[in-house]
């Protein structure tokens, strides 16, 4: 079997499902690359399930990627020396690629902006601060979504450093992982994805995030949806949430086609058979 099975997909796509199938099958464990799961304490809100790096920071943590990535490349060594399958699943670009690769990170140390950047992102809001983004940085812009407070952040203060979010010499995948790996996408229609995204926020409410978000106190990681529940009634947090969570699963469709030697699966069917593909295609590469 390939070294990492690593499963590529927007919110709602069934990366989670499809890889708990898949462990069910093989000797496997999952691995999580979800930026917003990292955090414990919001388990509906996040939609965690099983996996490694799963719920694992505080709240009031202010994790890096440069942190998730040693994380990561612990959890998927110590799983290969257990003669198991690293699977790993998630649909935050940078953080699915530090799991894989070695690339190097950009330069940290830049605290003294991040203030009057934080500032400028909460009073001007999120579409203000990623068009300042976009003409400064235009190709960072295109891989940052304006509602990830913490990556626009991020680029702009990068860009002032006279450095960049996005290196144009790309050190992601293929020669250059880590392990070898297969990396897949699940492909699944638009307008299936956006049913999805709407059942799934209705039953977050049913299953309590209300009262999970309550538990949180004031803590203001940079998780989707937070917000809205704290502050809004159910109906209009409900339509709040449905619209920014398929704004992110569009943005993460488009990294995921930006994938080099990507092999895209049809999630469109039965977890079972999408499990059972990938388990095919991954067989071939060995």
């Amino acid at each position: 079997m390939t070294s990492i099975i690593a499963i590529f997909g927007p919110t709602a796509s069934g990366k989670t499902a499809v890889g708990e199938a898949i462990a069910g099958r093989i000797p496997a464990e999952l691995v999580s690359a979800d930026s917003m799961q990292l955090y414990r304490g919001l388990p509906i809100l996040t939609n965690q399930g099983a996996g490694r790096l799963v719920g694992i920071w505080p709240l009031d943590r202010q994790g890096s990627v440069g942190e998730f990535r040693r994380l990561a490349h612990a959890e998927i060594d110590a799983i290969l020396a257990a003669g198991r399958t690293p699977v790993l699943v998630g649909g935050s670009g940078l953080y699915f690629q530090a799991a894989l690769t070695d690339f190097e990170l950009p330069p940290s140390g830049l605290e003294s902006a991040r203030v009057e950047l934080e500032q400028l992102y909460d009073e001007q809001g999120a579409e203000r601060a990623h068009a300042l983004l976009r003409g400064r940085d235009p190709r960072a812009a295109a891989q940052v979504h304006p509602n990830d407070r913490k990556r626009v952040i991020r680029a702009l203060e990068l860009w002032q450093a006279g450095s960049t979010l996005v290196p144009e010499v790309s050190r992601l995948w293929t020669e250059e992982t880590r392990r070898p790996t297969v990396v897949l996408g699940l492909d699944v229609p638009v307008a299936v994805l956006e049913e999805r995204i709407r059942v799934r926020t209705g039953e977050m409410f049913e299953r309590g995030v209300e009262a999970e978000v309550a538990a949180a106190g004031e803590l203001t990681p940079d998780v989707l949806g937070l917000e809205a529940v704290r502050t809004l009634p159910r109906a209009e947090a409900v339509e709040r949430i449905v619209r920014a969570t398929r704004r992110l699963a569009a943005y993460q469709r488009k990294w995921m086609r930006r994938i080099p030697g990507i092999v895209m699966i049809d999630g469109d069917r039965p977890m079972d058979e999408v499990a059972d593909e990938i388990l095919e295609v991954a067989r071939a590469r060995q």
